[in-house]
């Protein structure tokens, strides 16, 4: 960053290229702060929406004759052709911010599924280590982006860290806790309880889902009440426990068709999710007949 007369800043600006305005929404600047003492923007209009990210400290919000104080993980957004005015308030810890403007038909909407309206233009406690994340990458990739004319691969990757980032912001603003999994969690539900036991990692999911592992394990327990991990052994157990019960297949076979590498692993895995090894749990279901079928 560079010193300047009320700050420590880096200012990012991105020419979108034919791809970016084809799409719903893109970048237009970016750029991260750290305020000096008295530190004051405004009262100044843009032409485009600036999300500003509260990483640390607390700015006082002025628009349409109203206050807000922001703090620590609020997040604050400049709409076009609207006055505002922002500040530090003194004795608070130094304003450290990132900001993000963008631009696009579809800006607003994206917007106000996020949370924001023009009446109050901002969002509390809505930052969190994923959205930090995808706002480091956003960053990178617009920093990288030095030629007047964007690569494809550049405008392709920041309009899906676009997504990605609403996609977080959207989660926080609605849907309270115990509500209906997001349609996107039912999705990645399916996915996983067709190929649970084909080795997919949590990881993989997560990428299917375009958000980072620890976001979606976080949105993932809070929605269906189980880790996804938790959630992809429950798939197994409960596939194993059929197979116990319902064919004659031997144990061993059941543990590798699974995805377990020996019988083993399965065993154990079994017993510590049924409080019984796979081979008593047969015969519990069937009687002594079940003594009869193959490990």
């Amino acid at each position: 960053m560079k010193e300047y007369g009320n700050e420590f800043a880096e200012f990012l600006y991105y020419t979108p290229g034919k791809i970016d305005t084809d799409g719903p929404v893109w970048p237009v600047r970016a750029g991260r702060n750290a305020a000096k003492p008295g530190y004051c923007v405004g009262p100044k209009s843009i032409e485009c929406y600036s999300m500003h990210f509260v990483y640390d400290g607390e700015v006082l919000l002025e628009h349409g004759g109203m206050q807000k104080t922001l703090r620590k993980g609020d997040i604050f957004c400049l709409y076009p052709e609207q006055t505002y005015t922002y500040r530090e308030i003194p004795g608070t810890e130094t304003l450290r911010m990132c900001w993000l403007a963008i631009d696009g038909d579809e800006a607003d909407r994206l917007l106000e599924l996020a949370g924001f309206r023009q009446q109050a233009p901002y969002v509390e406690q809505a930052i969190d280590r994923g959205v930090r994340e995808t706002l480091d990458s956003l960053l990178r990739l617009i920093r990288s982006a030095v030629s007047p004319a964007p690569a494809p691969s550049v405008s392709l990757g920041l309009r899906s860290l676009l997504y990605r980032l609403f996609s977080m912001l959207a989660d926080d603003a609605g849907h309270p806790r115990g509500a209906e999994p997001h349609d996107w969690i039912r999705e990645c539900m399916a996915y996983m309880e067709l190929h649970a036991t084909e080795g997919i990692s949590v990881q993989q999911v997560a990428a299917l889902a375009g958000v980072s592992r620890t976001y979606f394990s976080t949105v993932f327990t809070k929605q269906v009440g189980v880790s996804p991990v938790g959630y992809m052994i429950k798939i197994r157990m409960e596939k194993a426990k059929r197979l116990l019960r319902e064919t004659p297949l031997p144990i061993t076979e059941i543990a590798l068709t699974l995805g377990y590498p020996n019988l083993y692993s399965f065993t154990r895995a079994f017993k510590h999710y049924c409080s019984v090894p796979p081979g008593i749990y047969r015969i519990r279901q069937h009687g002594e007949s079940g003594k009869d079928f193959q490990t």
